[in-house]
């Protein structure tokens, strides 16, 4: 693993406990040589991780499309940042940049990032692990969802286990470090006919 993709809100949130895990996760990555690809915000959570990072010594690259940039969005202080055209190409270009994903506390675009990434796992497109930071229990009734997807029989035990969490920046990177994901097909009824 030599570069991650972190997710998370262009908010501070709520809580001060999501902007100090900002701080510690841009840190961690930076100590452990492991480069922060983002979406390229200079504000909320995004621009702390990055700052945290590049204040620690490491790289940063930050994706971000034009028409966010253009509203005085984009951190220019990075190491490298990518100006797209569409957030799809942002997306694509930071999944094919990044070795494993790591979803903060967020809104709508974290939670569509990180069930994208997800999905193209579930199905076969990488095999490169995503794990939820999951500071104060924010994603404590996501997790509870992903189990009942499960119990549901729409998500195999073998997919659930491509979403790993924990409460700190540090466990979750070892888990990340750790992670070999199993090969399973998609589709649950396919086995039993």
């Amino acid at each position: 693993m030599k570069s991650v993709c972190v997710f998370c809100g262009s908010s501070m949130g709520a809580n001060p406990a999501f902007e100090q895990a900002a701080v510690t996760l841009g840190g961690l990555l930076a100590e452990r040589g492991l480069k922060l690809v983002y979406g390229g915000g200079n504000i909320g959570l995004m621009g702390v991780v990055a700052d945290a990072a590049m204040s620690a010594g490491g790289e940063v690259m930050g994706v971000i499309p034009r028409a966010l940039a253009d509203k005085e969005l984009a951190h220019h202080g990075v190491t490298e940042l990518r100006v797209v055209r569409s957030m799809h190409e942002r997306k694509a270009l930071m999944a094919d940049c990044a070795d494993a994903f790591i979803a903060m506390p967020g809104g709508y675009g974290t939670l569509e990032e990180l069930c994208e990434v997800i999905t193209w796992s579930q199905l076969g497109m990488h095999n490169k692990p995503c794990g939820l930071l999951n500071v104060a229990g924010y994603y404590d009734a996501l997790l509870r969802q992903f189990d009942d997807g499960v119990s549901g029989r729409f998500i195999r035990p073998q997919h659930r286990a491509i979403v790993l969490s924990a409460a700190d920046p540090e466990s979750l990177l070892e888990k990340l470090s750790a992670q070999r994901l199993p090969r399973a097909e998609k589709w649950i009824e396919k086995d039993e006919t």
